[in-house]
């Protein structure tokens, strides 16, 4: 089977920067998603689109595909009171917090008595992103999950014997990597 518009896919994947520092590694537990969902950079789903079990391929998505450039009118000096005041903030961790449209994410920079420095880019803006991918098994979705753009844990919401194990993957344990 092809990679295709519902299609369940199991990958693993190793994410480096232009440096080769590895940034995320899935080997261990694999990666799953629903193809045509935008649960994926937009340019890293185009790149899957057609692939085949046992395909491997090198992604490189520029920052402006990928999370953006890093826009520094988003790093921000604001007063420790605009924290609430069980959240501890530690600096290079990330916090979150409700603003007018939901949660926003943000990393603390730097912490100078009651004025914190924040930035609300996403982590990766600003990088090109390097992709080496395996890609694993490939099956249509459940119409559940198709429902609700994401896959399912093996058996959550499903009342029939289907569910997202895909069987053993070389090197896996119970199918889920």
């Amino acid at each position: 089977m092809l990679i295709e518009q519902n299609a369940v896919v199991r990958m693993r994947y190793v994410l480096t920067d232009d440096d080769g520092a590895v940034i995320d590694d899935t080997a261990e537990r694999g990666f799953e998603y629903i193809h045509g969902h935008g649960n994926l950079i937009p340019a890293l789903e185009a790149a899957l689109a057609g692939k085949a079990e046992g395909d491997r391929l090198e992604v490189t998505i520029e920052p402006e595909d990928a999370y953006g450039l890093h826009d520094e009118t988003a790093v921000l000096t604001v007063p420790r009171s605009r924290f609430a005041p069980e959240v501890v903030l530690v600096e290079g961790n990330m916090v979150e917090t409700l603003g007018p449209e939901g949660r926003i994410e943000m990393m603390i920079l730097k912490i100078d008595g009651d004025e914190i420095t924040v930035d609300l880019n996403h982590p990766l803006a600003g990088l090109r992103l390097h992709f080496a991918i395996e890609v694993g098994p490939i099956r249509m979705g459940h119409p559940d999950e198709i429902k609700h753009g994401r896959v399912h844990p093996g058996g959550h919401h499903l009342m029939v014997g289907d569910s997202t194990y895909m069987g053993d993957w070389e090197g896996d344990e119970g199918g889920r990597g």
